[in-house]
């Protein structure tokens, strides 16, 4: 076979075939051109849905929220959610009568569990007219035994697992404070949930065991609401649980004070409901919203990651090509320890990250929106005599109000900005308390304008 090529054309000399090629020689020479061809045709395939991915997330909106743990990012995105996706919101709200439930039934085991510690402490040199929780409290322990399976069942029922982090009591004297061992739940295993309870056909069977589980847990909680309700509003317990620094969570009075709503067959969760209900997940997750009705509004991705500090090593890969980021400093725990650390007062602890954040070159570009969060606890503190120099002596001889504490500790959270940031950027500071669901709408639309009007800027639409 004799073949012709341009000799001036280098192209050509170099795919032109080797001259007296054997007819199987040229059938491997083929077979190789054709796996070579297959392989380009991969990798430029590869390339364009590259291409396409990232055209297209150039019309996202990525959001991230960040902040310690309870901090109230959580809520924050169901804020968002309630405002922004109130279809998917409402389907999913029945859902959150077992974490609801769950929720109540902890704080009410802690308490139980701070009372079988102090009738176990009790000190026999105490004088006499000291006060005793004798045997007439020992009968609520009896009666309200089976609210620890009612727990196990629910976290069952919710896929949680238990952290690491004991049940312990420490001494009066430390500044931390004892609570009930935190649970979490998978993101998947919520997903999975949620699914399951909105599920029919194949899921209708799981569907209604979880319903079972709900009734009889109902049940339960309905026996024993009186005497939850006596042990939660007798001073002695109260005082007990002040002295022996035991933590329940933000909203257990909300939920203590709601049982006769909440132990009813037939109840059904409501939006604060929803919005007080603490569910700790594992792991990232991830939302999408259409936060404008127009056209060609882009969309918004926001990612909700852990707080807690085994958490935050998952926080840097999701800095890249972020938007907007929403930090939550929860100003209301001025007195408060990390669970993590005791060591670590909550309030240095979110000035630490939030320097860290200002200070990321990844971020620099990024706009920062600060939620000085817990407003309504603040104020409960302050109200309730609670002095905030003693645990912030930079604070000085300022008044000891709740107006002057946050614009002190705005202007703090301001500075860092401005010192540590590697070049000028926008901020956002607002006062929250993210529960409060007519002044968060407010919020949420002015961070949402704020947002819109500087990826416009960058889009040189604007």
């Amino acid at each position: 076979v004799v073949f012709h090529h341009d000799a001036t054309d280098p192209l050509a000399v170099i795919s032109a075939p080797p001259p007296n090629e054997s007819s199987h020689e040229r059938a491997a020479r083929e077979e190789r051109e054709a796996e070579a061809q297959r392989i380009s045709d991969l990798i430029d395939d590869e390339i364009r849905a590259e291409r396409a991915i990232r055209k297209k997330e150039e019309d996202i909106v990525k959001i991230l929220l960040l902040g310690q743990s309870e901090s109230g990012k959580s809520t924050t995105l169901k804020n968002f959610r309630m405002r922004f996706a109130r279809d998917r919101w409402i389907e999913e709200r029945a859902s959150w009568r077992a974490v609801i439930l769950l929720n109540l039934v902890r704080s009410a085991n802690t308490i139980l569990d701070a009372l079988s510690q102090e009738m176990d402490d009790i000190d026999p040199d105490q004088p006499d007219d000291t006060f005793k929780f004798d045997n007439y409290y020992r009968q609520y322990k009896v009666r309200l035994s089976p609210l620890q399976a009612v727990e196990s069942n629910l976290k069952r029922l919710l896929g949680a697992t238990e952290d690491i982090q004991p049940r312990k009591q420490i001494s009066p004297t430390t500044t931390a404070s004892c609570s009930s061992p935190e649970f979490f739940v998978r993101s998947r295993n919520w997903r999975n949930f949620l699914q399951t309870t909105r599920g029919t056909g194949s899921q209708r069977h799981s569907c209604q065991q979880d319903i079972a589980t709900l009734l009889d847990s109902t049940d339960v909680i309905a026996n024993g609401k009186d005497d939850i309700k006596a042990l939660w509003r007798d001073n002695h317990i109260q005082t007990m649980l002040w002295r022996r620094k035991t933590r329940l969570e933000d909203s257990a009075s909300f939920f203590l004070d709601s049982i006769d709503r909440l132990s009813v067959r037939d109840y059904e969760p409501t939006d604060e409901d929803v919005l007080r209900a603490r569910l700790r997940t594992l792991d990232i997750q991830e939302h999408d919203l259409i936060v404008d009705d127009k056209t060609d509004a882009p969309k918004w991705k926001i990612f909700d990651v852990g707080g807690s500090r085994t958490q935050r090593h998952a926080w840097l890969p999701y800095f890249d090509q972020v938007n907007a980021v929403i930090f939550l400093a929860p100003i209301s725990c001025f007195d408060e320890r990390l669970l993590e650390d005791p060591r670590v007062n909550r309030l240095e602890d979110s000035f630490i990250l939030w320097k860290a954040i200002c200070s990321s070159k990844l971020l620099s570009r990024t706009v920062l929106i600060l939620f000085l969060n817990k407003m309504d606890i603040l104020e409960e503190k302050i109200r309730n005599g609670v002095t905030v120099k003693r645990y912030l002596p930079s604070y000085g001889d300022r008044p000891n109000e709740t107006n002057d504490v946050v614009k002190y500790l705005r202007q703090k959270f301001k500075d860092t900005v401005r010192y540590c940031s590697p070049e000028p950027r926008v901020c956002h500071i607002y006062p929250t308390s993210v529960i409060d669901t007519k002044n968060m709408s407010v919020t949420l639309i002015s961070v949402r304008d704020g947002i819109l009007r500087e990826y416009l800027k960058r889009a040189d639409l604007f």
